[in-house]
Order: C-alpha cells, then sequence, then structure tokens
C-alpha cells in the first residue's frame, strides 16, 4: 500500500487539529534527526577518497532538507506553526528511533559498517499486514524505562520525551513506535483526510494557513526534488507522499515516484558495492561497481560531548562555535518556515559553512583519548 492510499479517514488516530500539528511537528523532528548522524558519517570521510560514498550521503541529507521543508509547508497550510528551536527539538545522542521492527539507537559516529547498518534501519521500508496495528510498544525494560517490562507512568513517559533519549513519534506516548516512516506518514495522511472531511461537511476546510508562509521551489535547490506548495488536501498528500516515497521507495520499488533512487536503496549500494539500475529488484544491484574504502575515514569519537573536550581547550572552543553556528542555522530555517523564505537560501550555504566547522573538529585526535577524533557534539 503506498502512503497515498492510505485507509479510509475513519481509521485516524488523529483526531483534532492538534493532534495533527502535534504530528507534524513530529515529523519535523524526524527529518531533523537524521541530518547529525548524516552529516557527522559524512565529513568523517577522508578527503579525496570514497567518491561514491561521499555523493551517496551527501545526496540523502541535501534530500532530508527537502523533507524538512515539505513537512513545514504541510504544517503551515493547516495553520500550524514550524519551531525548529524549541527546547528539546534537537535530541540527545544517542537517541533511540521509534521506527521499524525494533527499537534501535542513532548515534553519532563516523562512517563504518555499523553507521551504514544503522541508516538502513532508518529508511528501512516495513508496511503493516491487513489487520495489523500500526502502533507498536515498545520494550520497556530495553529501553530502561522500567526495571520490570511494566508500562510507565505518565510522568515517567514525559520525562522520557523530555530528555531527548527516545525520539517519540506518536505525541503524549514516546514509546510507541511505528512499522516505519512510511508508516506514520500515513498516519498523519489518514488525519489529514479524517479532519478535511469533517470540515468540507461543515463548509469549511483545514487549510486555513497563510499561502505568504509557503517555502516555493525558487527559495530551495536539492537536485532530488522540488519543493511543493501546500494549498490543500491534495498537494499536502503529494508533500508527505514524496517524503515517504524518498525515503523508502514506490510501490516496495527501489525508485521513487520522480525516478530517483531512494535513501534506503542508495544506502543498500554502500553495503553491497554495486550500483542499481533500471530493471533491478531490490536487494539485487546489477550497476557498475561501488568502491568503498572503509579505513579512509577519520576516528571521531562516537557520541562524542563537550565534556571529552576538556583537556583540549581549543578543540572544545571550536566545538563550542560549531553548536552555535549549528543554532544559527536552525534559527535561520526556522525564519524561512515562518513568513521568510528567502533565508532557507541562506541557510544552505550556512550549511557549507558549517562544513567547515565540522572538518576543523573531525580531523584532530584528542588527548586521553588514543585513536579518537574529535567531532561535532550537537549538544544545543
Amino acid at each position: 500500500m503506498s502512503v497515498s492510499e492510505a485507509e479510509p479517514s475513519q481509521d485516524s488516530k488523529i483526531q483534532t487539529i492538534e493532534e495533527l500539528h502535534e504530528y507534524l511537528y513530529k515529523g519535523l523532528q524526524l527529518e531533523h534527526a537524521t541530518l547529525p548522524p548524516y552529516l557527522t558519517a559524512l565529513y568523517s570521510l577522508q578527503p579525496g577518497k570514497n567518491a561514491d560514498a561521499w555523493h551517496v550521503i551527501r545526496v540523502v541529507a541535501v534530500e532530508e532538507m527537502l523533507h524538512l521543508t515539505l513537512v513545514a509547508n504541510v504544517l503551515n497550510a493547516v495553520g500550524g506553526t514550524p519551531d525548529l528551536t524549541k527546547s528539546g527539538f534537537v535530541p540527545r545522542y544517542p537517541t533511540h528511533l521509534p521506527c521499524g521492527p525494533d527499537h534501535f539507537e542513532v548515534h553519532l559516529r563516523p562512517f563504518s559498517h555499523e553507521a551504514l547498518d544503522t541508516f538502513l534501519m532508518i529508511e528501512k521500508p516495513a508496511q503493516a499486514k491487513a489487520g495489523e496495528d500500526r502502533f507498536v510498544p515498545m520494550d520497556w525494560a530495553a529501553l530502561g524505562v522500567t526495571s520490570d517490562g511494566a508500562a510507565p507512568s505518565a510522568e515517567k513517559l514525559a520525562e522520557v520525551e523530555q530528555s531527548g533519549t527516545v525520539l517519540g513519534l506518536v505525541p503524549g506516548e514516546p514509546t510507541q513506535r511505528f512499522l516505519s516512516i512510511g508508516e506514520f506518514y500515513e498516519e498523519i495522511i489518514r488525519g489529514i483526510n479524517h479532519l478535511e472531511d469533517q470540515a468540507r461537511t461543515a463548509g469549511t476546510t483545514i487549510f486555513t494557513g497563510d499561502p505568504a508562509r509557503q517555502v516555493s521551489p525558487e527559495y530551495f535547490y536539492s537536485g532530488g526534488g522540488d519543493v511543493i506548495e501546500v494549498t490543500g488536501r491534495d498537494t499536502a498528500v503529494a508533500a508527505l507522499t514524496l517524503v515517504a516515497e524518498q525515503g523508502e521507495g514506490l510501490y516496495g520499488g527501489i525508485f521513487d515516484s520522480q525516478d530517483e533512487i531512494a535513501h534506503y536503496y542508495r544506502f543498500q549500494q554502500l553495503k553491497k558495492g554495486r550500483y542499481y539500475q533500471k530493471g533491478d529488484a531490490p536487494d539485487a544491484p546489477t550497476g557498475p561497481v561501488l568502491h568503498v574504502d572503509w579505513s579512509a575515514v577519520y576516528p571521531v569519537k562516537p557520541d562524542i560531548k563537550l565534556a571529552d573536550l576538556a583537556r583540549d581547550p581549543e578543540i572544545l572552543a571550536a566545538a563550542e562555535e560549531f553548536n552555535t553556528s549549528y543554532a544559527a542555522f536552525l534559527r535561520n530555517v526556522n525564519l524561512a518556515y515562518n513568513g521568510q523564505p528567502d533565508l532557507l537560501l541562506k541557510a544552505v550555504w550556512e550549511m557549507f559553512r558549517i562544513r567547515d566547522s565540522m572538518n576543523r573538529l573531525i580531523r584532530n585526535p584528542l588527548t586521553g583519548h588514543p585513536g579518537a577524533n574529535a567531532g561535532p557534539t550537537f549538544e544545543l
């Protein structure tokens, strides 16, 4: 089942416009949460080597910015307010991502087999079977939420969500998970259909947002799909469908509706050492060989924190400067989503300045951590 063919609106868990806003905010969090891990792995690649891996990860990272923008357009269209500066928007790494058949941790670490396996888990397609519950509770004990596996209290759930250790996607129930990111967006589309059906019955619409807050294609170029201005139900569904397709493919295939290879299969090329080409079946690429040098990587200390840099004051200052720059980047993106879309071009340029700051960190060995280099902490 494709996202655009989500079940009828009466099956929606989203029953109010406020709940729809909360789900879309979670979508913004989700799309952004992939950026720090992808960027850390990207810039850990030594220059002049691993051109194939560099290209694959960079394309995915830029498309995640497109996804962030598409979700913001939908949220604006239904009268919500994107806020990328809200406390807790950036998770605390490692963080649990509740999408997929099992909960798993997302780390900040250099390009490696382990990092690639995590990226594949993030983007992995998985569709619920007929009659199967879309919402799957996590193993509380495995998450360290309780010691006996019992469901935690509401207070404990709120503490978990605020801590950033679990990037919850079901508002108010941070440890419930979806079977895939595509399933998450299907749920939002069900909510849009349900609420818009109700509104039309009453002679109104949920699409009450100011059109001037929409980011249009001239303000964003990704090379992997155009921004969709959201003006009603059809364009909202198209925007969210593109987000899901670019992640896991269209109708279970390798390519999305714009004939681009989906993120899951882009990453799988690195694992299999071969490119996909037209006519290939999933999991069986037959294109040119893709070369990966797993050793040509700076050994960034996984999930590094500012506290790890106490013995290297110059590196600590550079890490703090990076965090300040990244916060400024998010502020400019947030302004772009709140009525100043021209600032998005500036923000994309700032992403390349951030690259320079990351390089200064990643190429420096740490004192007291043999064989480990510094890296961005993303502690905002």
